[in-house]
């Protein structure tokens, strides 16, 4: 029995070798040989000519610096000041004309931007 499965396995073994050798493949003419090596020339000539490509850029939306926001949708942070993020960026609520300013370093000295006094 265990010489049989060997017998299997040797024949299966040897027919894959012997599938994937050089000698099964067909044997071409002269002249299919000399179009093939004629066409890969030629395709070797154009592809470096075409090989470039056009690189697509992201387009850059503008960021506004005034936001008009409902308050009800705006977030309220620990201190009390209201505050909304668009597109990435923080807007918080000037208190004087209740509209919402793009962040910046003066913010913390305005009086409009401060704690309401509610």
């Amino acid at each position: 029995m265990r010489n049989r499965i060997l017998l299997i396995v040797g024949v299966v073994v040897i027919m894959a070798i012997q599938g994937c050798s050089k000698k099964t493949a067909p044997n071409r003419s002269e002249e299919n040989n000399a179009t093939l090596n004629a066409n890969i020339e030629i395709k070797k000539a154009d592809s470096v000519a075409v090989i470039k490509r056009a690189v697509k850029r992201k387009t850059v939306t503008a960021v506004p610096k005034v936001i008009v926001v409902n308050d009800q949708f705006a977030k309220k942070s620990v201190d009390g000041r209201y505050f909304y993020d668009l597109q990435g960026h923080r807007y918080w609520r000037n208190n004087r004309d209740g509209k919402y300013y793009i962040f910046n370093k003066t913010m913390t000295t305005d009086p409009d931007f401060k704690k309401p006094n509610n």
